[in-house]
């Protein structure tokens, strides 16, 4: 099981009321709320391994270089020169050490490589592993890894983590029209303003499904805008003709990395905590209380 571990602890910010706070009233409605996820994905999914994938670099300057608008809008005003910030909740930011300090003291495997997105690791311990994966994430970017063959599927939370989305190929054709392997070129095409994405223009999501079945892949559809017996509208054929430096270097922005250099780390599910002296200080210092405990009894059981 490989957590979007960014993606969790933003749902469980804004889910869980800012009212949970630490004895000394710092908010620690996403560090609970993460564990309360975590706690839930393990008994209902029983995983042998787990991985909290983390973002080392959010916004890896390699995608930018290559499309300039990539999650340019999310980027916090910030002075000449300095590095790109996120844009997050005041209330959000300190909350982050405390989740990762107590995953390590749990001893939860936690992985984030510069300078790569948590997808880009999610995708490199998908390519390499050798049994099921299940991948659970808010972003339906990870569609792309969906492979029924090999096992891979995308929890997708509805609400909170007791409501997944089981996401496998069938449900990816009968709301997108495509396979895994497909998304990734539907959501190129269709683009995604959410990720400064531009697309091309005047082709939606289902232009884009329709083009992909007639033509097979992006390639298949650029090639088809060079053959003029190809069912393209003259429209459709302009625009993608147009989009062609785009089209050029968007795959390497959309798909995912499989090939991120990982640490070697313990990926088993740890039944015991790997420091229980570090987790009782945090515990206390945060005010962790029974979202940790139940945690810690799902583990040993």
């Amino acid at each position: 099981m490989l957590l979007d571990t960014a993606s969790l602890y933003f749902r469980a910010y804004f889910g869980v009321p800012d009212s949970v706070k630490a004895p000394d009233g710092t908010p620690v409605n996403a560090v609970r709320g993460l564990l309360d996820f975590i706690d839930r994905l393990v008994k209902d999914h029983r995983p042998e391994q787990l991985v909290a994938c983390m973002d080392a670099d959010w916004r890896p300057q390699w995608r930018v270089d290559l499309i300039p608008t990539y999650k340019a809008h999310r980027v916090a005003e910030e002075h000449e020169g300095a590095p790109d910030e996120e844009e997050v909740p005041d209330t959000l930011s300190p909350q982050v050490p405390v989740i990762e300090a107590v995953l390590d003291a749990l001893g939860i495997a936690r992985v984030g490589v510069e300078p790569y997105e948590a997808d880009d690791v999610i995708g490199t311990f998908t390519a390499r592993a050798k049994g099921p994966v299940d991948i659970v994430t808010g972003d339906r970017d990870l569609y792309q890894l969906v492979d029924d063959a090999r096992g891979i599927r995308v929890l997708y939370p509805l609400k909170g983590v007791g409501t997944l989305q089981l996401t496998d190929e069938a449900v990816l054709r009968e709301k997108y029209g495509v396979d895994g392997r497909g998304y990734a070129d539907l959501a190129l095409l269709r683009g995604d303003p959410s990720d400064g994405l531009p697309g091309v223009a005047g082709i939606g999501e289902k232009t884009a499904a329709k083009l992909l079945a007639e033509f097979g892949d992006l390639a298949g559809i650029m090639a088809a805008v060079d053959d003029p017996t190809a069912k393209l509208t003259p429209s459709q054929r302009k625009r993608l003709d147009e989009a062609r430096p785009y089209v050029a270097v968007a795959p390497k922005v959309v798909r995912v990395a499989d090939d991120v250099p990982l640490p070697d780390v313990d990926t088993a599910l740890p039944h015991t905590p790997r420091d229980a002296a570090a987790l009782e200080k945090l515990a206390g210092r945060w005010g962790l209380g029974g979202s940790l405990q139940r945690l810690l009894t799902t583990l040993a059981a």
